[in-house]
C-alpha cells in the first residue's frame, strides 16, 4: 500500500510538468496537413522588436547662427521624446557713427550659455522648447567724444564742446556708455522649432531651426559725461560738466538723465530678447531607433 500510494504521488506531481513541457514545445511545431501523414516542421520565431537605446546613448554637435550670436551646441537624447541641449553663443564686433553731435565708437559683445529641454510630442521634428539662459553676458560698450566748437544735443537742447585751453584747464566734451540686458540674472527662454538634431530613423544629420523668446527683464543703460561744456559756440560761458554748483553744468547733468530716461523707454522691448536660430547638427552614438 505504501508502494502504491508513493507511486500515486510521483505520477501527480510530474504530470502537470509533462503537460507543460508539451504545451511549450507546441508553440513551435507546425504540422503541415497537406503532407500524408502530417510533417512536422520547427517555426521561426518573429525578429525581436527594435530596442530603444537608453538615455544619453546618442549626442549631437551642431553649429547655428543665431540673433544671440554664432553658437555651438551639445545635444543628448533622453528619450523618443525628449532630448537636453546646451547652448553657447558668443561674437564681438565694434563699429562707429554719430548721433546728436557725438562721434561713437561702439563694441557690442554677445556672450551668453542656454540650457533647454527639446520636447517631441509627436515624435517628429516639431519641438518645444522651454530652457534657461544661466550665464548672460550680453552688453554694448561705447566711447565718444565731441571736437572743441562742435555743437551736441541732449534732451532737445544744444550745447558747445569747448576747445582746449590750458589757461583755464578745458578740454573737449567726452563720454562713456554702457548697455546691458539685465546680465545680472537668470532668464527664462522658450522657443518652438523644427529638426531633430538626434534624428529618431537612426541618421546622422540634421538642420534645425528654431524661433523664441528670452525674458531677459529690462534693460540697464548707463552714460557719463566728462570735459568742458559751453552755453555758446563763442565759448564765453563754460563749465566743467563734473561741477556740482555751476548752472550749466547741472542744466548738462539733468537732461542727461532726462535723455538716459527716454533710451531706456527706447530700449524696453528688449526686455523680451528676440531667439532666432538656424544652424547644422550631427548626431552619433547607437542605431536602431524603435519608430
Amino acid at each position: 500500500m505504501k508502494r502504491q500510494g508513493l507511486l500515486v504521488s510521483i505520477a501527480m506531481i510530474a504530470v502537470p510538468f509533462m503537460l507543460t513541457a508539451q504545451s511549450s514545445s507546441s508553440r513551435f511545431v507546425d504540422i503541415d496537413s497537406s503532407v500524408d501523414g502530417g510533417v512536422e516542421r520547427g517555426s521561426v520565431p518573429p525578429p525581436s522588436a527594435a530596442v530603444a537605446p537608453g538615455p544619453f546613448s546618442r549626442i549631437a554637435l551642431g553649429g547655428s547662427v543665431s540673433s544671440l550670436g554664432p553658437s555651438l551646441q551639445i545635444t543628448s537624447y533622453i528619450t523618443p521624446h525628449l532630448n537636453l541641449r546646451t547652448t553657447g553663443n558668443w561674437i564681438n564686433y565694434q563699429t562707429s557713427f554719430t548721433t546728436s553731435g557725438f562721434n561713437a565708437n561702439a563694441k557690442l559683445n554677445l556672450a551668453s550659455a542656454r540650457l533647454a529641454a527639446d520636447v517631441y510630442p509627436f515624435r517628429n521634428g516639431f519641438r518645444i522648447s522651454p530652457g534657461v539662459m544661466v550665464y548672460n553676458g550680453n552688453k554694448m560698450t561705447a566711447t565718444s567724444s565731441v571736437a572743441g566748437g562742435a555743437s551736441f544735443t541732449l534732451n532737445g537742447d544744444t550745447f558747445y564742446s569747448a576747445s582746449a585751453n590750458s589757461a583755464t584747464g578745458a578740454t573737449p566734451l567726452q563720454g562713456t556708455a554702457e548697455l546691458g540686458l539685465n546680465m545680472t540674472k537668470p532668464a527664462f527662454t522658450i522657443t518652438a522649432g523644427w529638426g531633430n538634431t538626434i534624428p529618431q530613423n537612426g541618421g546622422h544629420w540634421s538642420f534645425p531651426f528654431e524661433a523664441g523668446v528670452a525674458f531677459t527683464g529690462a534693460p540697464s543703460l548707463n552714460a557719463n559725461l566728462a570735459g568742458w561744456a559751453c552755453y555758446d559756440q563763442a565759448q564765453t560761458e563754460c563749465t566743467n560738466v563734473a561741477s556740482t554748483s555751476d548752472p550749466i553744468a547741472l542744466q548738462i547733468q539733468g537732461d542727461l538723465a532726462a535723455q538716459i530716461a527716454k533710451w531706456k523707454n527706447n530700449l524696453s522691448p528688449l526686455g523680451t530678447y528676440p531667439i532666432l536660430s538656424m544652424g547644422v547638427s550631427y548626431s552619433f552614438g547607437s542605431r536602431g531607433f524603435a519608430r
